[in-house]
């Protein structure tokens, strides 16, 4: 049974990703069928998208509770370098 795309919203970050992972490892084993590949593929740019707004949700949550100078939080830029 095919899960439907808008499900991608309800999934987690890490069950998103370990979705995202399979899929890769799916396509790069050459062993699915074209119009498989195509929906894997599809299906992987979504959840890539989805994990990608679920970090940028993060970071922007802990550029808000920075903490500067006398415990007052202050918003700076998040470094994850």
């Amino acid at each position: 049974m095919a899960k439907k795309p808008d499900d991608i919203v309800a999934l987690s970050f890490e069950k998103a990703l370990a979705e995202l992972e399979d899929i890769v490892s799916k396509l790069e084993s050459g062993k699915a069928e074209l119009e498989d590949s195509i929906a894997l593929y599809e299906r992987g740019a979504k959840l890539k998208a989805h994990c990608e707004a679920k970090l940028k949700s993060a970071q922007e949550k802990i550029e808000k509770i920075v903490v500067g100078n006398g415990d007052k939080p202050k918003s700076e830029p998040a470094s994850f370098e």
